[in-house]
Formats: C-alpha cells, structure tokens, sequence
C-alpha cells in the first residue's frame, strides 16, 4: 500500500502534508474530547473524529470543525443515546464482573484474566465499529462487519491493542495529554482499517 499521505508542498508552504495531517489529528482530538464531555456521547465522539479523518487521507486535504460537527450529528440523538448507554453498560458490567472475580473467592484469579481478555477484545471490536464509514447508518451492520474483519484481521486488532494501550501509557505518566489522546486513537484505528484497502484513485 502506498503511503497515506503524498508528501508534496506548496510553493511557500513551510510544512509539509504530513505536518498538516499532524495538526488535523490534534485538532480533531481535541473535538472530540469536548464531544465527550458528557461521557454517553463518546462513542459517537470517536466515531466522527474516525470518519473525518478517513477523508482526510483518502481525499489529501485538511479537515474543519464543520464537518466534525456535521459528522457527528449525522449519527443522530437516539443512535447516539444508543451507543452510548450500550457502551457504558457493557463497560459497569465487566468492571463489576472484575470486582467479584477479585474478591478472594476460589478461582478468582484465571476468572479475572479471562474477564480482563474479553473486557480488551469487546474494547478492540467497539472501536473497529466506530471507526466503520457506514456506521452512522446503522450500528448492528457495522458491528457484524467489524466482528468479520477482526475474525480476517487479527494483526489489526493487535495493532489497536498496541495503540490502546500506548494511549493508556501517556494517560498515566501525563494526564494532561487526555483531551490530545482521542486524535492519535481514531487516527491509528482509521490507519489499520485503512491499509488493507486500496488507494482511492485505485477503486
């Protein structure tokens, strides 16, 4: 697969495209985040920051703060609840599955790992859905085929585990960085979905 970004530059242009695709991750973190607030609408947060940043690399140009707001909107109130409540509720349950599993009763310990293992895969599937382009169409359709490509893709889904867990890492040594994080996660999510998938002027 060629490169995500063509490096070409503008006369006078001081940075380069890769530069400006850098600023538009950050930026878009940084709508996202405040899309976030509210925490039930995260989901759909990340899944606009994945959508435009999708256009971004296929289409080479920069991204605005319209079309993440329009993005995020297309999904619409009720899908967004939706998500969101499902999300959280998954989310309290395996936190309080873990809870008992580390109560001190016999077998906790490989009950805890095994729960840890499922809470990291429901994780991996979550935002290889999001992340889906006809997602804001329908959740159960981009769900199946986000559950098809992490059957056929299992290295991707290492890759966003690796990427999750980078972003859990800066977290902890830097909590400043949390309103920054949500840019790099949909932009390395939206690079592994990309890169088993033709260039555009290819299809």
């Amino acid at each position: 697969m060629r490169s995500l970004v063509h490096e070409r530059r503008e006369p006078g242009e001081l940075f380069g495209p890769s530069f400006s695709l850098f600023a538009d991750m950050l930026a878009v973190g940084l709508a996202a985040a405040v899309a976030s607030l509210p925490l039930i609408t995260a989901p759909v947060a990340l899944a606009a920051a994945g959508a435009v940043l999708r256009r971004a690399i296929r289409e080479d140009r920069p991204v605005t703060l319209g079309e993440y707001v329009a993005e995020f909107r297309a999904y619409g109130l009720l899908r967004s609840l939706l998500a969101g409540v499902t999300v959280f509720a998954a989310l309290t349950l395996i936190v309080l599955d873990l809870m008992l599993a580390r109560a001190g009763l016999p077998g906790a310990r490989p009950v805890s790992w095994a729960l840890t293992a499922l809470a990291a895969a429901g994780l991996v599937l979550a935002l290889r859905t999001a992340v889906d382009p006809e997602a804001a169409h329908g959740w159960r359709p981009a769900l199946r085929r986000a559950a098809t490509r992490c059957v056929a893709d299992p290295a991707g889904c290492a890759l966003i585990a690796a990427a999750i867990g980078l972003c859990v890492a800066f977290l902890w040594m830097l909590p400043l960085l949390a309103p920054l994080l949500p840019g790099p996660l949909a932009f390395a999510i939206t690079a592994v979905e990309l890169r088993n998938e033709p260039p555009s002027d290819e299809r």
